[in-house]
């Protein structure tokens, strides 16, 4: 649970932080140094990457309720310990936009209500402006190919040692393709800890930002176990 804390903490406070604090930011001089849309993508698929090497031996890596689903799902981790998984990284979320809010309210004239405090959304919410039906979609496509991924990078027969290089990238490519659908979810606990801080819109789009997710793990679970295993299709 401490490496799943751990994990999941680095995530949201890495990703998220990198989306508050980095994205579009000036210096006192007047200079812009936002690292934009791709610096936020690359923080997120760094943050899954350095801690699934730090921690993943420890728990598994899943950092993420959507992935501890899924792979229940497939049949890769007992139904038994998901809440545990789940509750922990939902709490570990929490803890770090808790963190992430107090470094960005030191900065005069930050609002976490208004800036969207790399809350998820759509409509209004939408940092391109799209609606609830792409991103339903594009939230449950992007969590099913992130889950195929990730059961396919940590299969028996997946070159060794690489699965967190794959697991980063896949998670880099979704966002750099949905961060102006939604910001980008992909992970209900990702999700839930910076809504909590951003206000009462926020926190009323977060069903789309669980369920999505979830149906698109169990969607992966269910493809890879009946369909793509390897292991399965050779005993086939």
């Amino acid at each position: 649970m401490l490496a799943e804390f751990a994990g999941t903490f680095v995530l949201v406070f890495g990703g998220c932080g990198a989306a508050v604090l980095a994205a579009a930011t000036t210096t006192t001089d007047g200079t812009e140094v936002g690292i934009g849309y791709l610096g936020v993508a690359l923080a997120f698929g760094l943050t899954v990457f350095v801690m699934a090497w730090a921690v993943g031996p420890l728990s598994g890596g899943h950092f993420n309720p959507a992935v501890t689903v899924g792979l229940a799902t497939a049949g890769r981790f007992a139904w038994r310990k998901a809440p545990a998984y789940v509750v922990t990284q939902v709490v570990a979320a929490v803890v770090a936009a808790a963190v992430l809010y107090a470094v960005a309210s030191d900065r005069p004239g930050f609002d976490a209500v208004t800036s969207g405090f790399a809350t998820n959304g759509y409509g209004d919410r939408s940092p391109a402006g799209y609606g609830v039906a792409a991103a339903i979609i594009i939230e449950v496509l992007l969590t099913a190919v992130f889950l195929v991924v990730i059961l396919g990078a940590t299969s028996d027969r997946a070159p060794k040692g690489l699965g967190p290089v794959a697991i980063g990238l896949a998670l880099t490519l979704i966002h750099l393709i949905s961060i102006p659908v939604t910001n980008t979810s992909v992970n209900p606990a990702r999700s839930i800890g910076p809504a909590l801080f951003a206000g009462q819109g926020a926190v009323e789009q977060l069903w789309l930002f669980v369920l999505a997710p979830l149906a698109g793990a169990v969607i992966a679970g269910v493809l890879y176990s009946r369909v793509l295993d390897p292991v399965r299709a050779t005993r086939a």
